[in-house]
């Protein structure tokens, strides 16, 4: 007997007519003889009303006629938010059961899926299988509500946006199952967003460091931390859509409709350049006239670490008379909050000036073919510098190249890109 992890999003689970959608996907799996584990996202957008009643019952949006920071208890809107996912894994349950399959509901404290105090952006510490192992054995799925598990003092806990991502691949890997199938609204990772250039097509089978890449660098089919997970673990992670058709059946019809994220010596053919992605919610911070002496950087970002507040891209320029000026950028939700522990710092850090804008895009050539050929970082700058494209900024890594620009040109960069890459044509 196969055991099959099968994740479903918000927008497959969005109405009941949905779920029963799923259930015909789940029970197509538990005909075929496998063991099932579900793990299901909030109903689409329900996520984001319950974050709103949050920042209403706080006051966010005004309190005392002015604006104010959410800085309200992270344990209490953990406690609010995790509901999302119980009504889902509860209806997906009782479909289930209407259709003839043994199935119940786990919730994150249920099972247990331990995790550390971070509230909000929790990371999982363990999965206590034992259990519900031994009952999915048995005939049953279990249904798990994705996102959430219990932190410190048994108070719920859940794992940022996109976390269920992250919970299907940590059960697989404790359940040490066979796959775990990723459902989503298309049909896999492409070489760039179809919106963008119509041309892109779905990759059968990307590596492990290229999601990875692709997925930090704006690709919003896999959240990075199940990414993460799935190559330290093994994991193999099929990406599809759970809106085919329910009775495709067979485990090469399932890799024939999606993509597989798997170990690199599982691929025969790798392209210089996999795929082109972009991410328009960053924000650019420039520190002016800094001291350029040991120790500043770390006055710089140990704050911004404490916040919880992730850095990304950071240039530093030449120091010109003991003076440099560092730039770097964050999350554009992290933006307000990273301005303000800087302005807190100013006295520490010792800058003149501080500035800001999330008025940028950055786009990044992802493929580990790059570390075999020489002159892509050439060609792309060339290529973008004949269509007008100034970069801001450049970060690298060795399957990876990533340039900041005005968000104005990122359309026009991403089509430039998949076109010098010859990611156009298959």
């Amino acid at each position: 007997m196969s055991l099959l992890v099968l994740k479903f999003g918000g927008t497959s689970v969005a109405d009941v007519e949905r779920i029963r959608n799923v259930a015909a996907h789940v029970k197509r799996e538990v005909d075929a003889g496998h063991a099932c584990a579900v793990v299901v996202s909030a109903m689409a957008g329900q996520t984001n009303q319950l974050v709103s009643w949050v920042e209403d019952a706080w006051g966010f949006k005004q309190k005392n006629g002015n604006q104010v920071s959410a800085v309200y208890d992270a344990r209490e809107y953990d406690a609010v938010v995790a509901s999302g996912e119980q009504v889902t894994s509860g209806l997906l349950a009782i479909v289930l059961q209407s259709i003839g399959v043994k199935a119940r509901s786990w919730q994150g404290w249920q099972i247990p899926m331990t995790t550390d105090g971070a509230h909000r952006a929790a990371r999982i510490t363990g999965v206590a299988v034992e259990t519900l192992k031994a009952r999915m054995l048995n005939g049953e799925v279990a249904v798990v509500a994705g996102f959430q598990g219990i932190g410190p003092e048994n108070r719920i806990s859940t794992l940022g946006r996109g976390g269920s991502d992250t919970s299907a691949v940590a059960l697989a890997a404790a359940l040490d199952a066979d796959r775990c199938d990723i459902y989503t609204d298309v049909d896999g990772v492409y070489t760039t967003d179809p919106r963008i250039v119509p041309k892109a097509h779905r990759l059968d089978r990307i590596s492990y460091e290229e999601m990875l890449e692709m997925a930090s660098q704006g690709a919003k089919v896999l959240q990075t931390r199940s990414v993460e997970l799935a190559m330290q673990r093994g994991v193999r992670v099929l990406v599809r859509s759970s809106f085919e058709p329910p009775h495709l059946n067979g485990a090469k019809v399932a890799e024939a409709c999606g993509t597989l994220v798997c170990h690199e010596d599982e691929i025969v053919e790798q392209n210089v350049v996999s795929g082109i992605a972009y991410a328009r919610d960053e924000a650019k911070v420039t520190l002016l006239k800094i001291a350029d002496k040991p120790g500043v950087a770390a006055q710089v970002f140990c704050p911004l670490a404490d916040a919880n507040i992730n850095v990304d891209m950071i240039v530093q320029n030449v120091s010109e008379d003991g003076f440099t000026d560092l730039t770097f950028t964050v999350q554009s939700a992290d933006f307000d909050r990273a301005i303000e522990v800087l302005r807190k710092s100013r006295d520490a850090i010792g800058y003149a000036d501080l500035r800001g804008s999330s008025d940028i895009a950055k786009v990044s050539a992802i493929g580990v073919g790059m570390r075999s050929h020489a002159g892509v970082a050439s060609q792309m700058f060339s290529a973008l510098a004949e269509k007008g494209i100034n970069i801001e900024a450049i970060s690298t890594s060795e399957i990876k190249i990533s340039v900041l620009i005005d968000a104005a040109y990122a359309e026009l960069a991403v089509r430039t890109l998949h076109s010098l890459f010859g990611l156009d044509s298959r």
